[in-house]
């Protein structure tokens, strides 16, 4: 009796036993079981605990941005000025003539005031966004703003303004796409020299890439009888190349070869070889050809260095034409006294209203009615601001441990 006793109690102890460290053994996990079969193939992997064997990725944080600086609040305070300046210009310069046509005399003012609307929102974002950003949008941009030249080819919304086949009009809206293909230019070529940093004299690198993006900026508007334009955007490229260290004799090269591209285009017609020379002869073609420059001068001599005051110009009451676009300089020097400007685009503007250069019929940046130009001008701007803004900024990284051992860390 007591050894059946004995022998129940020690078989009941042991499966108590049993169940009990069943019960309390912690289930396998993942890498308990790989270590498992690790052992029993004969192999042994690295610890996860191990910090030796931990990766570790970093990725870029969000930037710091220091006080901006004084270069910042200039930008800024120049576009504030010349866009107000502007906008009362356009009004001083369309009212009467408007008026004169049987229309309101804000229409011009209230269309430069809306685009002046759409130019700030345009400087905004491009001032809020960081200038590297737009690097993964260059090869859109680019595609976009050489696809917008061909629309005033387009029928039905294509439109020629002085032999020019240089804009696109719906419904009111007139938008010259020129405008647009200048800032893609800019983008492109800053682009194209940043990456090209290291080899920045080499042909193939950088010379020749520079050499087809002015081409074809400039051939573009070639193609729709704009040779202002084109004066412009090949002299864009070749500007910033030029500040980007590109070497002068290439650049004297292009520039050389650019020049006689578009005298070439000039000489193929004789009503543009007649234009282009009637600065040459201003007073024997007062009457005709150089009318328009010949009122500049006189509207020029009338301001004098003081100006006649807002509002005092007489050539804008029918002697002057284009005088709220195209030669909004003569009405400015005629009531504000005369002002330089700055920029390639304002050296042709103000070389063909003083008659040192031929007329091109392009707009003063910030000055002239043209919406798309406003717009344009105002967002490059926002560009310079994003630039400034961040001189002083600063990108903290942080790190992580990889998620895996032996996991190649992802590209930030």
């Amino acid at each position: 009796m007591s050894s059946a006793i004995t022998v129940d109690d020690r078989r009941r102890a042991t499966l108590e036993r049993l169940h009990g460290e069943a019960g309390s053994r912690p289930r396998p996990t993942r890498t308990s079981r790989r270590k498992s079969r690790q052992s029993a193939s004969g192999r042994s992997g690295p610890s996860v605990s191990d910090p030796s064997t931990t990766r570790v990725r970093t990725r870029p944080a969000p930037e710091v941005l220091g006080p901006p600086t004084g270069t910042y609040y200039a930008i800024a305070g120049v576009v504030a000025v010349f866009v107000m300046l502007g906008l009362v210009m356009v009004l001083s310069a369309s009212a009467v003539t408007e008026a004169n046509l049987g229309n309101s005399p804000y229409r011009v003012f209230g269309r430069q005031a809306m685009w002046a609307g759409l130019g700030l929102v345009g400087l905004l974002i491009a001032a809020r966004v960081p200038y590297h950003v737009w690097r993964k949008l260059v090869i859109p941009i680019g595609v976009l703003g050489v696809a917008a030249m061909a629309a005033p080819f387009a029928p039905g919304i294509g439109a020629s303004v002085n032999g020019a086949r240089s804009w696109v009009r719906v419904g009111g809206l007139s938008v010259q796409p020129s405008e647009f293909l200048k800032l893609a230019i800019v983008v492109v070529a800053a682009d194209l020299l940043t990456r090209r940093g290291a080899a920045l004299a080499g042909r193939r690198a950088t010379i020749a890439p520079i050499g087809v993006l002015a081409a074809v900026g400039a051939g573009l508007s070639l193609a729709q009888g704009d040779l202002g334009s084109a004066v412009v955007l090949g002299a864009i490229v070749l500007s910033v190349a030029w500040v980007a260290g590109v070497p002068l004799v290439p650049l004297g090269l292009m520039a050389g070869a650019a020049t006689s591209a578009g005298l070439l285009f000039v000489v193929s017609s004789q009503r543009r070889l007649d234009r282009f020379t009637a600065f040459l002869n201003v007073s024997e073609e007062k009457d005709h050809l150089a009318y328009q420059t010949y009122q500049g001068f006189l509207s020029m001599a009338n301001g004098g260095l003081s100006g006649s005051g807002i509002g005092g110009s007489k050539g804008k009451l029918g002697y002057l034409p284009y005088a709220h676009s195209d030669f909004i300089f003569a009405v400015i020097a005629d009531e504000l006294g005369f002002i330089s400007w700055f920029g390639v685009q304002a050296i042709v503007n103000l070389g063909g209203v003083t008659g040192v250069l031929p007329v091109t019929g392009l707009t003063l940046p910030f000055f002239s009615a043209g919406g798309s130009s406003l717009f344009v001008s105002m967002t490059a701007a926002g560009l310079l601001l994003s630039v400034a803004r961040r001189l002083n900024s600063q990108s903290v990284a942080t790190t992580e441990p990889a998620s895996r051992v032996g996991r190649p860390p992802r590209r930030p």
